[in-house]
Formats: C-alpha cells, structure tokens, sequence
C-alpha cells in the first residue's frame, strides 16, 4: 500500500482523475486528492472524498482545512506525490517555484527522496509551446518525473500529443512507485 497525493490540476481531464483515483484505492492505495481551486470548479471535492474514502483538500486557509499546516501535514505523510492532470499552468508554477495554492504549496514542502510524478494534459498546441516544453525539461532536471501524455483527439477536437493517459497506461507506468 503506498500513500498517495493525487494532485489535480483544471483540465477537461479531471473526469479520468477520478477514475484514476477511484482505480488506486481499489489496487489498495491509500490516495488523498489535492485540487487546484480552478479544478474544484470542474469537479467535485465531495466526489473524489467518496472515491478515495480520503478527505479531499483544495483551500490552505479558511474553514475547509484539517491541519494546522496542512501544505506540511501534507507532504510529510506522502510517499508518491502524483499530479494527474498537469495543465501548462500549473507546471509553470511548479517550474517556477511558485506556490499560489495548497497543491504548489505542498509540491514545494514534499521531502526530498519522495517520487514527485507529473501526468501532463492539454491541448496539443500548448504543449508543443517552447515555454511549456522548457517548464517540463526544467522539472525533470528538478527531479520531477514527467510522463508523456498521449496522442490523439483532446477535448476541444484537436488531434497530438497531450491527451491524457488511459487509467490503465498510468497503472502501468507507475507501476515500479506502487508497493502491493
């Protein structure tokens, strides 16, 4: 059983990050969802709560949180930390060591030594942009693994790369961080 952080970013994809999550705890995961805001307008934190069986966090303050500092309670009871979908921006956060929400917050606060893997999704056009290619090349040098996405037909009709994986091509390339 590994723990883990799903981070999910504001991406047409966020309909297969629930399945992704849905699919983790049944492979026995313990899996918590860590949503951007702009996600949680596109998907449920209620929803993800009752596939993982895990609390799902979006808010850092307010009356939502659960720790003290939960960007730290966070990070330090992690041992994947994994960002299915990454959108541009988000890895240009991520990239810039920029923290404007509880998702970059705790990316920053994860120990060294934790796997730190990133799911990329968008439009094919953005992802071909140098600026996003060079954010990615930045983060893997950082230590980040970054999985390609797939290529086909996203959301809004165009075809390349960008699409995200298949829950069961995530399963399998993550395969080497899952403990049974």
């Amino acid at each position: 059983m590994t723990r883990i952080l799903l981070g999910i970013s504001a991406s047409a994809a966020v309909a297969k990050a629930a399945d992704l999550a849905s699919k983790l705890r049944g492979a026995g995961h313990e899996v918590s969802a860590v949503l951007t805001p702009n996600a949680a307008e596109l998907i449920s934190p209620q929803l993800l709560e009752a596939l993982t069986g895990q609390p799902a966090h979006v808010h850092e303050y307010g009356p939502g949180r659960r720790f003290a500092m939960d960007h730290i309670d966070l990070a330090r009871r992690t041992e994947l930390l994994l960002i299915a979908p990454a959108t541009a921006d988000l890895i240009g956060l991520l990239a810039g060591g920029l923290a404007p929400n509880l998702l970059t917050t705790l990316s920053l606060a994860v120990p060294a030594g934790v796997p730190r893997v990133l799911i990329p999704a968008m439009n094919p056009h953005m992802f071909a942009q140098p600026a996003v290619q060079r954010n990615l090349a930045t983060l893997a040098s950082d230590g980040w693994r970054v999985e390609q996405p797939d290529v086909g037909e996203v959301a809004c009709g165009d075809e390349g790369p960008g699409r995200f994986l298949e829950t069961a091509e995530v399963l399998e390339r993550l395969g080497d961080l899952l403990r049974a």
